[in-house]
Protein backbone atom coordinates (compact mmCIF):
# COMPACT_ATOMS: atom_id res chain seq x y z
CA UNK A 1 0.00 0.00 0.00
CA UNK A 2 1.58 3.26 -1.13
CA UNK A 3 -1.22 5.81 -0.71
CA UNK A 4 -4.01 6.36 1.80
CA UNK A 5 -7.07 8.49 1.06
CA UNK A 6 -9.00 9.67 4.10
CA UNK A 7 -12.46 11.01 4.58
CA UNK A 8 -12.29 13.90 7.05
CA UNK A 9 -15.40 14.34 9.22
CA UNK A 10 -15.84 11.45 11.64
CA UNK A 11 -12.67 9.77 10.37
CA UNK A 12 -9.74 12.08 11.12
CA UNK A 13 -11.52 14.64 13.31
CA UNK A 14 -14.56 14.11 15.51
CA UNK A 15 -16.95 16.67 14.07
CA UNK A 16 -20.09 14.68 14.88
CA UNK A 17 -21.30 16.99 17.65
CA UNK A 18 -20.56 20.04 15.51
CA UNK A 19 -22.51 18.65 12.54
CA UNK A 20 -25.50 17.58 14.64
CA UNK A 21 -25.68 20.88 16.51
CA UNK A 22 -25.37 22.83 13.25
CA UNK A 23 -28.23 20.92 11.66
CA UNK A 24 -30.32 21.35 14.81
CA UNK A 25 -29.67 25.11 14.73
CA UNK A 26 -30.74 25.64 11.11
CA UNK A 27 -33.59 23.12 11.11
CA UNK A 28 -35.08 24.28 14.41
CA UNK A 29 -35.28 27.77 12.96
CA UNK A 30 -36.92 26.51 9.75
CA UNK A 31 -38.97 23.58 11.17
CA UNK A 32 -39.52 24.22 14.92
CA UNK A 33 -39.78 21.01 16.94
CA UNK A 34 -39.69 18.68 13.93
CA UNK A 35 -36.14 17.31 14.14
CA UNK A 36 -34.13 15.68 16.93
CA UNK A 37 -30.37 15.16 17.25
CA UNK A 38 -30.96 11.49 16.40
CA UNK A 39 -32.65 12.52 13.15
CA UNK A 40 -29.64 14.68 12.30
CA UNK A 41 -27.32 11.67 12.51
CA UNK A 42 -28.80 10.63 9.17
CA UNK A 43 -27.36 13.75 7.58
CA UNK A 44 -23.77 12.84 8.46
CA UNK A 45 -22.02 11.68 5.30
CA UNK A 46 -23.99 13.08 2.36
CA UNK A 47 -23.06 16.48 0.95
CA UNK A 48 -25.00 19.49 2.22
CA UNK A 49 -26.59 19.92 -1.19
CA UNK A 50 -27.87 16.33 -1.19
CA UNK A 51 -29.36 16.80 2.28
CA UNK A 52 -31.04 20.14 1.67
CA UNK A 53 -32.33 19.03 -1.73
CA UNK A 54 -34.44 16.59 0.28
CA UNK A 55 -35.30 18.83 3.23
CA UNK A 56 -35.79 22.26 1.64
CA UNK A 57 -35.80 21.85 -2.16
CA UNK A 58 -36.81 25.49 -2.71
CA UNK A 59 -34.23 26.96 -0.31
CA UNK A 60 -31.13 24.88 -0.92
CA UNK A 61 -28.51 27.61 -1.29
CA UNK A 62 -29.97 29.69 1.54
CA UNK A 63 -29.94 26.75 3.95
CA UNK A 64 -26.42 25.72 2.96
CA UNK A 65 -25.18 29.23 3.65
CA UNK A 66 -26.89 29.33 7.07
CA UNK A 67 -25.38 25.95 7.88
CA UNK A 68 -21.88 26.99 6.86
CA UNK A 69 -21.96 30.27 8.77
CA UNK A 70 -22.98 28.67 12.09
CA UNK A 71 -20.72 25.65 11.54
CA UNK A 72 -17.66 27.77 10.83
CA UNK A 73 -18.29 30.10 13.78
CA UNK A 74 -18.63 27.20 16.23
CA UNK A 75 -16.10 24.83 14.67
CA UNK A 76 -13.20 25.06 17.10
CA UNK A 77 -15.37 24.77 20.22
CA UNK A 78 -17.28 21.66 19.17
CA UNK A 79 -14.73 19.36 17.53
CA UNK A 80 -12.50 16.86 19.33
CA UNK A 81 -9.59 14.68 18.24
CA UNK A 82 -9.67 10.90 17.99
CA UNK A 83 -7.03 8.96 19.88
CA UNK A 84 -3.86 8.27 17.94
CA UNK A 85 -4.82 9.94 14.67
CA UNK A 86 -2.05 12.53 14.35
CA UNK A 87 0.60 10.24 15.82
CA UNK A 88 -0.28 7.50 13.33
CA UNK A 89 -0.34 9.93 10.41
CA UNK A 90 3.14 11.11 11.34
CA UNK A 91 4.42 7.52 11.44
CA UNK A 92 2.82 6.74 8.08
CA UNK A 93 4.40 9.83 6.57
CA UNK A 94 7.81 8.78 7.96
CA UNK A 95 7.37 5.41 6.23
CA UNK A 96 6.90 7.20 2.91
CA UNK A 97 3.17 6.53 2.61
CA UNK A 98 1.39 9.15 0.48
CA UNK A 99 -1.51 10.83 2.31
CA UNK A 100 -4.47 12.80 0.93
CA UNK A 101 -8.03 13.67 1.93
CA UNK A 102 -11.21 13.01 -0.06
CA UNK A 103 -14.18 14.70 1.62
CA UNK A 104 -17.67 16.04 0.93
CA UNK A 105 -16.93 19.33 2.69
CA UNK A 106 -15.30 22.43 1.23
CA UNK A 107 -11.53 22.61 1.00
CA UNK A 108 -11.27 25.71 3.22
CA UNK A 109 -13.18 23.98 6.03
CA UNK A 110 -11.01 20.88 5.71
CA UNK A 111 -7.98 23.13 6.01
CA UNK A 112 -9.42 24.79 9.12
CA UNK A 113 -9.76 21.39 10.78
CA UNK A 114 -6.28 20.29 9.74
CA UNK A 115 -4.76 23.44 11.17
CA UNK A 116 -6.58 22.87 14.46
CA UNK A 117 -5.20 19.32 14.57
CA UNK A 118 -1.71 20.41 13.62
CA UNK A 119 -1.83 17.93 10.73
CA UNK A 120 -1.94 20.13 7.63
CA UNK A 121 1.70 19.38 6.74
CA UNK A 122 1.07 15.64 6.64
CA UNK A 123 -1.21 15.69 3.57
CA UNK A 124 -0.21 16.37 -0.01
CA UNK A 125 -3.64 17.83 -0.87
CA UNK A 126 -7.33 17.61 -0.06
CA UNK A 127 -10.17 16.99 -2.51
CA UNK A 128 -13.36 18.70 -1.40
CA UNK A 129 -16.90 19.18 -2.64
CA UNK A 130 -15.63 22.25 -4.52
CA UNK A 131 -13.03 20.14 -6.37
CA UNK A 132 -15.43 17.88 -8.28
CA UNK A 133 -18.77 17.74 -10.06
CA UNK A 134 -19.86 14.49 -8.42
CA UNK A 135 -19.28 13.69 -4.74
CA UNK A 136 -18.85 10.30 -3.02
CA UNK A 137 -20.10 7.60 -3.50
CA UNK A 138 -19.40 8.58 -7.12
CA UNK A 139 -15.82 7.53 -7.90
CA UNK A 140 -14.83 10.95 -9.28
CA UNK A 141 -13.21 12.35 -6.08
CA UNK A 142 -11.20 9.16 -5.48
CA UNK A 143 -10.12 8.95 -9.12
CA UNK A 144 -9.06 12.61 -9.02
CA UNK A 145 -6.93 11.93 -5.95
CA UNK A 146 -5.32 8.89 -7.60
CA UNK A 147 -4.56 10.99 -10.68
CA UNK A 148 -2.97 13.73 -8.58
CA UNK A 149 -0.88 11.20 -6.67
CA UNK A 150 0.18 9.37 -9.81
CA UNK A 151 -0.12 5.93 -8.23
CA UNK A 152 -1.73 2.65 -9.29
CA UNK A 153 -5.17 1.74 -7.98
CA UNK A 154 -3.87 -1.45 -6.38
CA UNK A 155 -1.63 0.68 -4.14
CA UNK A 156 -4.49 2.84 -2.79
CA UNK A 157 -6.77 2.48 0.25
CA UNK A 158 -9.86 4.68 0.83
CA UNK A 159 -10.72 5.10 4.53
CA UNK A 160 -13.93 6.50 6.01
CA UNK A 161 -16.73 6.36 8.54
CA UNK A 162 -19.70 6.23 6.19
CA UNK A 163 -21.06 4.10 3.38
CA UNK A 164 -20.25 6.89 0.91
CA UNK A 165 -16.55 6.32 1.58
CA UNK A 166 -16.66 2.53 1.24
CA UNK A 167 -18.70 2.65 -1.96
CA UNK A 168 -16.59 5.46 -3.46
CA UNK A 169 -13.55 3.26 -3.00
CA UNK A 170 -15.25 0.24 -4.53
CA UNK A 171 -16.64 2.31 -7.42
CA UNK A 172 -13.14 3.64 -8.12
CA UNK A 173 -11.62 0.17 -8.03
CA UNK A 174 -9.53 0.57 -4.88
CA UNK A 175 -9.57 -1.15 -1.52
CA UNK A 176 -11.57 0.39 1.31
CA UNK A 177 -11.49 0.54 5.10
CA UNK A 178 -14.18 1.47 7.59
CA UNK A 179 -13.46 2.94 11.02
CA UNK A 180 -15.02 1.34 14.09
CA UNK A 181 -15.29 4.79 15.74
CA UNK A 182 -17.94 5.83 13.21
CA UNK A 183 -20.93 7.42 14.94
CA UNK A 184 -23.14 4.98 13.00
CA UNK A 185 -21.25 1.99 14.38
CA UNK A 186 -19.04 -0.79 13.14
CA UNK A 187 -21.94 -3.12 12.28
CA UNK A 188 -23.48 -0.41 10.08
CA UNK A 189 -20.27 -0.17 8.05
CA UNK A 190 -19.75 -3.93 7.80
CA UNK A 191 -22.85 -4.33 5.64
CA UNK A 192 -21.01 -2.44 2.86
CA UNK A 193 -18.20 -5.00 2.95
CA UNK A 194 -15.05 -2.89 3.39
CA UNK A 195 -11.75 -4.72 2.88
CA UNK A 196 -10.59 -3.66 6.36
CA UNK A 197 -12.18 -2.45 9.59
CA UNK A 198 -9.96 -0.24 11.73
CA UNK A 199 -10.43 -0.60 15.48
CA UNK A 200 -7.82 2.09 16.06
CA UNK A 201 -6.02 4.45 13.72
CA UNK A 202 -2.74 2.64 14.40
CA UNK A 203 -4.13 -0.47 12.64
CA UNK A 204 -3.07 1.26 9.42
CA UNK A 205 0.58 0.77 10.33
CA UNK A 206 0.08 -3.01 10.21
CA UNK A 207 -1.96 -2.82 7.01
CA UNK A 208 0.65 -0.87 5.06
CA UNK A 209 3.41 -3.20 6.23
CA UNK A 210 1.53 -6.34 5.21
CA UNK A 211 0.12 -5.15 1.89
Amino acid sequence: MKALLFDFDGTLLNTNDLIIQTFMHVLEERFPGQYSPKDCMNFIGPSLRETFEQLTPNEIDEMIEKYRQWNYANHDNLVTEYDGVVDTLEKLKQKGIRLAIVSTKRRDTIEKGLELMGAKHLFEFWVGVDSVKNVKPDPEPVLLAIEKLGVSKEDVLMIGDNYHDILAGKNAGVKSAGVAWSIKGEEYLKQFDPDYMLQHMSDLLTIVEES
